[in-house]
């Protein structure tokens, strides 16, 4: 008996391509508005929607093994936690008085 592999179809790989191209207009579109403190967070969500279908698809994971797909989980919850120290060490600089840069300059 033959096996029979699922892999992606011209037409998927075509509303991929659509996706991306929505995506990267979306990026465009909300980099020239004034979103204010959202700004960051919105370019991020973006970029991370983007990264998905790329790995969901160009990089085969929709078709691979349960054991992939944890990897792959594992992966970004790891990227989370370090987007998340990163985060805390950012918003904690003010309230720390750590120096900034403006007593550094020279008078």
């Amino acid at each position: 008996m033959a096996e029979h592999h699922n892999s992606p179809t011209v037409g998927t790989y075509l509303a991929v391509f659509s996706t991306l191209m929505v995506l990267t207009a979306l990026t465009v579109w909300a980099a020239f508005q004034d979103l204010g403190p959202y700004g960051d967070l919105v370019a991020m969500l973006i970029a991370c929607s983007k990264a998905t279908v790329v790995i969901i698809y160009f990089m085969h994971v929709k078709y691979s093994s349960r054991l992939l797909w944890l990897f792959v989980a594992a992966g970004f919850l790891f990227l989370l936690i370090l987007f998340a120290f990163t985060m805390a060490d950012y918003v904690s600089r003010g309230w720390l008085g750590a120096p900034s840069s403006h007593y550094l300059s020279i008078q």
